[in-house]
């Protein structure tokens, strides 16, 4: 005959407890003493007690899942959707954006699933999906200033949280970065080297992080006798970073000094830069942005402005745990600081 499964009254018995503090554990219940939380969950283990989800879910009206959406504003084929799907998962920033999440919710045995929203039928199905239970709330990482899935699912009253400050005002938490201060600190480091002829390679200028980006640097060299600032713009990709480096060389051939939005973009102006014989950083000094692994696996290795996204990701999932349980009823914002890191390359 196979072993009856431990029960929380065998777990309550093995951590010498009340059956009542072993639920308030299990379903994670904030008012528990540490110790004893740490004594409940030591026994569960040693006698191997699993929770009923599915009674666990009657009791507590949650799923312990939650939709990390990636979300645009586009009503893309299907060709498009997986091209967006490869994209997104080639970008070390959305990697960074899962680990912060799943490092948050995976010691409190909740579970992110993955959905893509680049069409208004997919926008309706986060939409439902949540609704109907399949997960307790979203988590939305926006890629399109007009996205609309933020304001469908404040009208529906479900708990979102977004990554980045919503194009359109809207009634939702958020975290955020204070990118003007990026820019400025990039601006800052590249003066400081002695840089006079200084250009940059902006984010997509429809994205606030593009145009604050812009905005702090540009400000920043207004302030030391930097009235003009050679422009080129990008799309947060390697490919983009090549050809926008290319177009300011061919107009700008002195520029000494390169600001570019992210650390993709800057991978790929290093390689425009060593093509045309430019040595970085002794003929062209170049700083990024976000500090993610491109910087240092790129050779020379990147001066950056980093963005601490797994920071902002996990506080992301925090924030969206406590509009699930209630702990907080209306919409906050969390701004971040960058910080200029220095290697090899400015």
């Amino acid at each position: 005959m196979s072993r009856q499964a431990p029960t929380l009254e065998d777990v309550a018995r093995e951590a010498g407890v009340s059956r009542a503090t072993v639920s308030r554990v299990v379903n994670g219940v904030r008012n528990v003493d540490p110790a004893i939380q740490d004594l409940v969950r030591r026994a569960i283990e040693r006698i191997g007690y699993a929770p009923n989800q599915a009674a666990r879910q009657l009791v507590t009206r949650r799923t312990t899942t939650v939709a990390l959406v990636v979300s645009g504003a586009g009503d893309a084929s299907d060709a498009e959707q997986n091209a967006f799907a490869a994209r997104v998962f080639a970008d070390p920033f959305f990697g960074r954006v899962v680990g912060g999440v799943v490092g948050h919710l995976r010691p409190r045995g909740m579970h992110p699933v993955l959905m893509f929203a680049e069409t208004p039928g997919a926008r309706q199905e986060v939409v439902a999906y949540v609704r109907q239970g399949g997960a307790d709330g979203a988590l939305v990482v926006s890629t399109h200033p007009d996205d609309p899935l933020p304001a469908l699912l404040a009208g529906a009253g479900l708990p979102a949280v977004l990554f980045a400050r919503p194009g359109r005002p809207v009634p939702l938490s958020y975290v955020d970065l204070a990118h003007r201060d990026g820019g400025r600190l990039a601006a800052e480091h590249l003066l400081e080297r002695g840089c006079r002829r200084i250009a940059t390679v902006t984010g997509p200028l429809a994205l606030a992080a593009g145009q604050e980006r812009l905005a702090g640097f540009r400000d920043t060299l207004a302030r030391h006798g930097h009235p003009y600032v050679p422009v080129a713009e990008g799309g947060f990709t390697v490919d983009s970073g090549m050809a926008a480096m290319t177009s300011l060389l061919a107009e700008h051939p002195d520029t000494d000094g390169v600001f570019t939005a992210n650390d993709l973009m800057a991978q790929g102006a290093v390689q425009v830069l060593r093509d045309h014989g430019r040595r970085v950083p002794q003929d062209v000094a170049v700083v990024g942005f976000d500090d993610s692994s491109v910087a240092v696996t790129c050779r020379p290795r990147l001066t950056t402005v980093r963005q601490p996204v797994e920071e902002m990701a996990a506080t992301m999932a925090r924030l969206l745990d406590d509009h699930i349980k209630g702990v907080r009823t209306e919409p906050t914002s969390v701004i971040f600081d960058p910080e200029l890191v220095v290697r090899d390359s400015a």
